[in-house]
């Protein structure tokens, strides 16, 4: 097997690991497929020496190198740009899987989301001009959310570059910020070597997108290893995670605060997914109530009952009461941008565990900053707390958790017209696989997954946290089914995302879903003909009312498009078909689209965050948006009513 397959180390060693269950992600102090330290020893890669280069064109180097380093998937669209590294990928002969999107930015979202969900370096493929601008916004959603993601694209040839040549964009411009870390063209056959090893190795150790650009005349030419002379590089491959802890005396320091502080707060980020048991083992000895950022979500499951869920415009009451009554705030792998959410400057002593530098202190004024992985700081930090005698601060959230779940499952009852769309995702959440992914839109889906889904231990759960991108959603399921085959996937999308690219996704879903090893893909449309979140943005912040001809959108039947890809199609018009739809697309043996018809006056916001906008939402029903009063909660309700009289 070994004679025959010149990347054992490669591929054939990832997808072996892969059969076996091992490798846990790129996070420090975890393991990685391949090139990370991992104590099992299929997973460590050893460079026997150079490829075989005999009659090899660059392009086939690039994909026996793109192997060596693990890759066994690329996102992509094919073009002239880049004709020399398909051919080289179709005398691969499936050694690396090319998965065909309908448009680049899907390949980008993808290669995204594949580092999200697989732990994996993502990588994706565009040809010259358009192709390579189209990435752009998948590129940034990655580095954005710090996921390493490597953009291969073509150029034009060497010789005809700075002659106008028709699809001729200068690339190294184009993607100079995205890139920022790594970005080179090759000009030389033997440059390509590095270029792939310096482009893998920075993505994986700087969590950040990288960019190589291949002419594609320099595609086909033969590949020359560099000789051993002056001025040529040798790299090699493979990369091993540092261990990142703070100084001791950080980690005393802290432990003083926390120690000091009678009601304690923990904020999760993305940044605690790898540190959950270590997370909640400091939230018992300090008696605290833990929330979540949103690419948190899954850092800790619902059901514990100090986890106050999520924070910010589509936060929990819980916890934001937390905030605003606590004396210390932990914030661990978080970079949550609301301040207005976090205590108020100088009421709580501040701790945070961040990575990145550059990231400290930029949320609220810490007292003190341990630099260092998440789940490792958490382990050198505990031996250093004190188990707290009082847990009546804990027990107060506990409470608080409780009437909001209470609450919330109250407003999923409320009537509309014609569907509410929180009883979708009330209905949804106890049904929920074990170990499904779940992914979300931008936009009023958002705010639905975080306030009604309940996460549960082995869920995976991502969206576009950052660049908050509209139409992540269906991209992002499809790469975690690739990742996962096995397992159930849900996209959670508004109709304005769906309109925008989910629709054409659907058709790569159609494409692809007989290989996946479960069919149960099921993407819920919430069909409220209204670009949503936005809309009560602009009546809730600007004191505007709903401007029509921005807002809504072309009516369309989701469920009959889906019947016409040779999926089930359902559409839910009212609360009594909600269940119903749910447990059908459950047992489906195929994808399955719920075209939900819902409303669009149902509060995307809590009215507990609202409240604080009463007077431009009064201001905006005065100028004629009365739909807008129509689903109101207290306390919102009678905050706008004291305005209006």
């Amino acid at each position: 097997m070994a004679a025959n397959c010149l990347f054992m180390e490669g591929a054939c060693a990832v997808r072996l690991a892969n059969e076996a269950g091992a490798g846990e992600g790129y996070a420090p102090g975890k393991g990685y497929p391949v090139i990370m330290r991992n104590p099992n020893p299929i997973l460590r890669y050893t460079y026997a020496g150079n490829l075989s280069t005999m009659n090899k064109t660059v392009s086939d180097f690039l994909i026996s190198r793109l192997t060596a380093w693990g890759v066994i998937r690329i996102f992509g669209y094919p073009g002239d740009g880049i004709n020399g590294i398909m051919g080289a990928l179709n005398r691969a002969e499936g050694k690396i899987d090319f998965i065909q999107t309908r448009h680049e930015e899907m390949a980008s979202l993808m290669a995204c989301a594949h580092a999200k969900f697989a732990k994996q370096v993502g990588v994706c493929l565009a040809t010259s001009g358009p192709g390579a601008i189209h990435l752009l916004n998948g590129l940034y959603d990655a580095k954005l959310d710090h996921q390493p993601v490597v953009a291969i694209v073509g150029q034009k040839a060497m010789t005809a570059l700075g002659g106008n040549s028709q699809q001729e964009v200068d690339l190294m411009s184009l993607f100079k910020d995205v890139a920022s870390e790594y970005i080179q063209m090759a000009v030389d056959p033997s440059q390509i070597r590095h270029l792939i090893d310096r482009a893998f190795r920075i993505a994986i150790s700087q969590r950040t997108v990288t960019c190589i650009i291949i002419p594609n005349d320099l595609q086909i030419e033969t590949y020359e290893e560099p000789p051993h002379e002056h001025q040529n590089v040798h790299s090699g491959i493979g990369y091993s995670a540092p261990r990142v802890i703070p100084q001791q005396e950080d980690l005393q320091r802290a432990a003083e605060l926390l120690n000091a502080g009678k009601r304690v707060a923990v904020l999760v980020g993305a940044g605690a997914l790898h540190a959950a048991e270590e997370v909640k083992q400091v939230a018992d000895v300090l008696g605290a109530g833990v929330a979540k950022a949103f690419l948190g979500k899954a850092a800790l499951a619902d059901d514990l009952p100090f986890v106050t869920g999520a924070i910010g415009l589509f936060g929990t009451n819980a916890s934001h009461e937390m905030m605003r009554s606590c004396d210390t705030l932990l914030m661990i792998g978080s970079s949550f941008p609301y301040a207005e959410f976090l205590p108020e400057e100088g009421k709580a002593k501040g701790i945070q565990i961040e990575l990145d530098g550059r990231m400290q202190s930029i949320r609220y004024p810490m007292d003190v900053n341990l630099s260092g992985d998440s789940a490792e700081t958490l382990r050198a930090l505990l031996p250093l707390l004190e188990r707290k005698a009082d847990r009546s601060w804990q027990q107060e959230i506990e409470k608080n958790v409780k009437n909001w779940w209470n609450l919330i499952s109250k407003w999923a009852q409320r009537e509309a017209n014609p569907l509410n769309p929180r009883l979708l995702f009330e209905e949804l959440s106890p049904r929920l696989p074990d170990n499904c992914i779940l992914t979300s839109d931008s936009g009023s889906s958002s705010s639905w997954t975080a306030q009604h889904i309940r996460i549960r231990e082995g869920m995976q759960f991502s969206v576009s946290g950052t660049l908050a991108t509209m139409g992540c959603a269906v991209p992002y399921a499809i790469a975690a089914k690739f990742a996962h085959p096995d397992r159930a996937v849900f996209a959670f999308v508004g109709d304005g995302a769906m309109q925008m690219g989910g629709n054409n996704e659907l058709l790569t879903v159609q494409k692809y879903w007989k290989q996946w090893q479960s069919p149960t893909l099921i993407v819920l449309v919430l069909n409220n003909r209204d670009l949503n979140f936005v809309t009560w943005e602009q009546r809730l912040m600007q004191g505007e009312p709903k401007f029509k001809e921005s807002q809504e959108i072309p009516d369309f039947n989701y469920a009959r498009y889906a019947e016409s890809l040779g999926f089930i199609g359902i559409r839910v018009e009212s609360p009594e078909q909600v269940a119903a739809a749910w447990e059908k697309a459950l047992s489906a043996d195929r994808p399955v689209v719920i075209d939900a018809v819902t409303d669009p006056e149902i509060l995307t916001f809590t009215p507990e965050v609202a409240k604080d906008f009463a007077e431009k939402l009064a201001k905006a029903i005065e100028q004629g948006d009365e739909a807008a009063m129509e689903h109101l909660e207290d306390p919102l309700r009678k905050a706008v009513q004291q305005k209006l009289e």
